[in-house]
C-alpha cells in the first residue's frame, strides 16, 4: 500500500472535522475492527510507486491502555500532520509510508494488537481513527510492547529494505516497563499462529531489528512512569540500549519521532533540538540533549 501522496489540504479539512468531538467520537470503534485484526492479516506491504518512488516504512505503535489514549488522541487531532509534513519537509528519509498500531495487554485485553495499513495520504488518519481505545491493561507493570516487534518481523514486506537495504523505523510508545515473554497461547489467540511457541522480548526485538530501527518512547506523564521515570527508562535501556527516548510532553510526540529519525540519519542532536520552535525545542532537548544516552555518538553509530 501507500501508492498516493500526502496533501496538506486534505489533512487540514480532516482535522477541522474533529473540532468539538470528544475522544470517543474521534475514535469511534467499540471493539476490534476486523481490518486491523492481526490474526486476519497475512502481510502488510510498503511498496514503491510512481508518487513514492523511494518509500520508507515508519511504524508508530501506541499504548492504548488506561490514560495512554491521550497520545493517540493528540496524534489524531494534530500530531499526524506535523509528523508527516515535517518528514516531507526535513527529508531525514524520503517518501514516508506510515503505519499505526494500537498496543494493549495480551494477558487480559480483547485487542492487545491492532494494525493499520502502510499509507502515504489521508488514509493514514482515517485508519488511525479505526483503532479501538480499549483502555484496558493489567496490573503486571507492562503491556505487550513486543507484539509490534513480532508483527513487523514476520508480517511486513517493505521495499526500502528489500530493494535498497535501508531499514524502516519502528517506534513503540508507552509508560510501563519492558514486555514479558509472549506465550504460545497468546500468539495463537492474538496473531492466529497455529504452531506458535513462546517468544521472549529480546528475541522479538532482535527479529524486528533485522528490518527496522527500533526505538521506545517512555511517556513520562503516564500514571506508571510519572512517580519514577528514571526507573522505567533504566529498565528499557537494559533491553534497547541507547534507543530509549524520554517523552516529557505527549503533545510533542510527533516532533520527538521526527527528531529521532533525523538524529539516527546523522543530524546533530543539538541542531535538531534548536530547529524546533517554542515548547517543542525543550521537549526534544530533554529527549536527546539534556539527558543523553551514554554518549550521543551511540545514536550515530547504530545506523
Amino acid at each position: 500500500m501507500g501508492y498516493s501522496r500526502w496533501n496538506p489540504d486534505d489533512w487540514r479539512g480532516h482535522a477541522r472535522g474533529l473540532h468539538g468531538l470528544r475522544r470517543e467520537q474521534v475514535f469511534g470503534g467499540r471493539g476490534l475492527c476486523p481490518d486491523l485484526d492481526p490474526a486476519r492479516i497475512s502481510v502488510r506491504e510498503s511498496r514503491d510507486s510512481e508518487r513514492n518512488p523511494e518509500s520508507n516504512a515508519v511504524i508508530v505503535a501506541l499504548d492504548v491502555t488506561g490514560s495512554m489514549g491521550m497520545i493517540a488522541e493528540v496524534i489524531a487531532r494534530e500530531g499526524l500532520g506535523t509528523l508527516v509534513e515535517e518528514i516531507l519537509a526535513r527529508r531525514p528519509v524520503s517518501d514516508p509510508h506510515m503505519m499505526f498500531m494500537g498496543v494493549g495487554d495480551a494477558h487480559c485485553d480483547a485487542a492487545p494488537l491492532q494494525v493499520t495499513q502502510f499509507e502515504a495520504d489521508i488514509r493514514i488518519a482515517q485508519q488511525l481513527r479505526q483503532i479501538w481505545l480499549e483502555g484496558g491493561g493489567g496490573g503486571n507493570d507492562s503491556e505487550s510492547y513486543s507484539l509490534p516487534w513480532h508483527f513487523a518481523a514476520t508480517r511486513t514486506a517493505i521495499d526500502c529494505f528489500e530493494k535498497r537495504g535501508r531499514k524502516g523505523y519502528l517506534f513503540t510508545i508507552g509508560d510501563e516497563m519492558p514486555p514479558a515473554t509472549m506465550t504460545g497461547e497468546q500468539l495463537r489467540r492474538v496473531m492466529g499462529e497455529r504452531q506458535a511457541r513462546s517468544v521472549g522480548p529480546a528475541q522479538a526485538l532482535k527479529a524486528a531489528q533485522g528490518m527496522y530501527h527500533c526505538f521506545h518512547l517512555v511517556a513520562e506523564e503516564g500514571s506508571f512512569a510519572r512517580p519514577d521515570p528514571d526507573r522505567v527508562v533504566a529498565a528499557w535501556r537494559d533491553l534497547l540500549g541507547q534507543r530509549v527516548i524520554r517523552l516529557a510532553d505527549h503533545r510533542r510526540v510527533a516532533e520527538v519521532v521526527v527528531s529521532a529519525i533525523a538524529i539516527n540519519e546523522g543530524a546533530d542532536p543539538g541542531d535538531v533540538a534548536r530547529s524546533w520552535g517554542g515548547g517543542a525545542a525543550d521537549v526534544v532537548s530533554h529527549a536527546f540533549v539534556e539527558k543523553p544516552p551514554r554518549g550521543i555518538s551511540g545514536w550515530l553509530g547504530l545506523r
